[in-house]
């Protein structure tokens, strides 16, 4: 019997949730699973322009649990269930100088948005998904979860960390019940936010912004590739690995770095 490759990776009939999904990685995503066949919702703190809004779009703080039930509530109501969902909100908040720089308020705001976020929704969304033995968890961490740097990004680092063993925890438990659950860890990704910290970095430097993107390049042993991801690439990675093409594939983090990581 002759096996077509569009069964492996169409998303015809599949409903995603995409979060932070109005722009950068998010949104890239978002559009490639759309491109597959996928009816997407993506959920963010604002509401698009209503010429970006490509997507079923649900307004929704996921730090504050009121809107993380509402989400859920909203997505009952209207789409039944969903088959992907994409932990992709987040975000680094505290600021840059160590950990004497940090208050408690700055810990517990990044745990909120990178890890807690994520944690709530998947608490809210999973009985469904184990009551038809099926879907699909991606959560969005970094590759600063592995290569933090203490001047920088010390608590977005310590938050990610715990979001990647989370994820596999989750995957280990979910396995049996046919629900696979994958990590994606992005470098320096060319997004409006890493733009800015750049740019803010090589401003408080004093210095330009190309001289600010090779120090902070420096920081972290350099890009063998010599350039940051675009978003699309990011998108590329995380729609194969919801798609059937990767039905053996669960509690696994994917760096996508352009070889950064100086570790095997």
């Amino acid at each position: 019997m002759e096996i077509s490759t569009n069964q492996f990776t169409s998303l015809n009939g599949k409903t995603a949730l995409v979060t932070g999904g109005t722009k950068g990685i998010g949104r890239a995503i978002a559009d490639k699973l759309a491109q597959q066949g996928a009816q997407v919702i993506v959920t963010a703190r604002t509401h698009p322009n209503e010429d970006d809004l490509l997507h079923h779009f649900i307004a929704a703080d996921l730090t504050k649990p009121e809107d993380t039930t509402g989400l859920a509530e909203q997505i009952s109501e209207k789409f039944g269930s969903i088959d992907i969902l994409i932990n992709n909100v987040g975000g680094l908040k505290a600021p840059s100088g160590g950990f004497s720089t940090l208050t408690d308020g700055h810990w517990e705001s990044e745990l909120q948005l990178n890890l807690l976020s994520a944690i709530r929704l998947d608490r809210v969304l999973l009985p469904t998904m184990i009551e038809r033995q099926s879907g699909v968890i991606i959560h969005i961490s970094s590759v600063a979860a592995r290569q933090p740097l203490w001047n920088l990004n010390m608590a977005y680092a310590v938050s990610k960390a715990a979001l990647n063993s989370y994820s596999k925890s989750l995957a280990n438990e979910l396995a049996s019940k046919g629900i696979r659950v994958l990590t994606v860890a992005p470098g320096a990704t060319k997004t409006p936010p890493m733009e800015k910290f750049v740019a803010d970095y090589a401003a408080s430097a004093g210095i330009s912004v190309d001289e600010g993107f090779q120090q902070l390049l420096a920081q972290v042993g350099g890009i063998p590739m010599g350039r940051m991801a675009e978003p699309e690439e990011v998108a590329s990675l995380v729609y194969f690995l919801v798609s059937p093409a990767a039905a053996y594939l669960t509690g696994t983090i994917y760096a996508i770095d352009g070889g950064s990581l100086p570790v095997v």
